[in-house]
């Protein structure tokens, strides 16, 4: 089933217009850069120090729970690899298909980011979204690649900021989480 839905999304998703975005947002999840990119400006502003250190404890947490464990010990492969004559719009990644490393970074950074502020949040999760449908799109990653990945990710980053409390917010009486 999970095959029908990519092909049916490769033959009516498909245009020169999703044919170049969606390569893009895919390119924003690419090592967690985005999700980097957005801690490193929170720890520049005293006031979100704090969560720039936690977004970037959640990506790394993800990546060692996703990346290093889950992907080798599942060792499913990428659709694209079952599938080697399907036109690929990105370069066709080497490790694992279970789960999807780019969901699990783009939820756990996203919900930490919704935790600190809802301004930051809403926006996250919308990218966060549209990355983790990209990985669909591009023939990289099944349904349900996506969905443990989103899964795996808000778990990482709900305990990230249940441990960010304990360890950052209650020495000084503050209760920001």
């Amino acid at each position: 089933m999970e095959i029908s839905i990519l092909l049916w999304m490769q033959e009516n998703l498909r245009c020169a217009f999703t044919d170049w975005l969606f390569p893009a947002i895919t390119f924003l999840g690419d090592k967690g850069l985005v999700w980097i990119a957005a801690a490193v400006v929170l720890l520049f502003f005293k006031k979100y120090r704090k969560w720039g250190v936690l977004v970037l404890a959640a990506l790394l947490i993800t990546t060692l729970a996703g990346e290093v464990v889950l992907k080798n010990v599942i060792a499913r492969p990428r659709p694209c690899t079952l599938f080697p004559d399907m036109e690929l719009l990105i370069h066709r990644p080497d490790s694992y298909s279970f789960p999807s490393g780019h969901s699990a970074s783009s939820f756990a950074a996203a919900v930490v980011l919704l935790k600190c502020r809802k301004a930051f949040g809403i926006p996250a999760f919308i990218l966060a979204f549209l990355i983790a449908f990209s990985r669909m799109f591009l023939f990289v990653h099944y349904p349900t690649d996506v969905l443990a990945g989103a899964a795996l990710g808000t778990l990482i980053g709900l305990l990230t900021c249940w441990a960010g409390e304990k360890l950052f917010f209650q020495k000084k009486g503050e209760t920001a989480i």
